[in-house]
């Protein structure tokens, strides 16, 4: 099953309660929340406060994305305030730590990700996919929204994909970076089965229909 992630990196933050209904009622499968801290990518988006805020407006599956240095020191407080998965990057760390990390949130009940940025080939993923629930490929440079598909990334889903069904075949394999109506088949192809899309869901003025052409399409 194809599920959508719409991320909030490019909601109306001043309206982001109804935004998040709006996918909500459009067939969203997850809300996909960017976590930056200025230091593991150039740019600062939310944290904390704002997962609470996003937790107490819906019932939605909160997936968790930090893009943050050594994640370890704060993967309790974002499973407190209320994620359901939370995501780190495993160039943002040493192993040991990461997996150390990945422990924490299991223990804490919540679902586990793992994250490569482009340049990270996906032998690198190998340590953890065992203790994943999700792994993610970014098909864009991390830090900002709005970028191109790199479609380089196709090969790396397909051989994680690959993989997962060896050692882990109920991970789920996710996508972020250009995912729109276009590159969305290209990434079901290549064996992605959670789409993060921003500005393609948020931007249009059907989100209903933008969920249904990237589930779809």
């Amino acid at each position: 099953m194809i599920k959508i992630a719409p991320s909030i990196l490019s909601a109306d933050f001043a309206r982001l309660g109804a935004e998040i209904e709006e996918i909500r009622s459009g067939g969203a499968d997850y809300v996909h929340i960017d976590v930056m801290d200025g230091i593991f990518v150039p740019n600062i988006s939310v944290g904390i406060p704002v997962l609470k805020s996003v937790r107490r407006a819906t019932d939605l599956f909160l997936d968790v994305h930090l893009m943050i240095d050594r994640p370890i020191r704060y993967v309790e407080q974002f499973c407190a305030a209320g994620a359901d998965l939370v995501n780190i990057h495993i160039e943002a760390d040493s192993t040991e730590n990461n997996l150390a990390a990945l422990s924490k949130i299991r223990a804490l009940g919540r679902k586990t990700g793992v994250t490569l940025k482009p340049g990270t080939g996906a032998e690198a993923a190998e340590p953890y996919l065992p203790l994943a629930d999700l792994v993610l490929v970014m098909t864009v440079e991390p830090g900002f929204g709005g970028q191109s598909f790199l479609h380089g990334q196709l090969p790396k889903i397909t051989a994680l994909r690959r993989e997962l069904d060896r050692v882990n075949p109920g991970c789920e394999l996710e996508v972020d970076g250009g995912v729109d109506a276009v590159t969305a088949p290209l990434c079901r192809a290549a064996g992605a089965n959670v789409l993060v899309a921003g500005s393609f869901v948020f931007g249009s003025t059907d989100r209903a229909a933008a969920i249904a052409a990237l589930r779809n399409g």
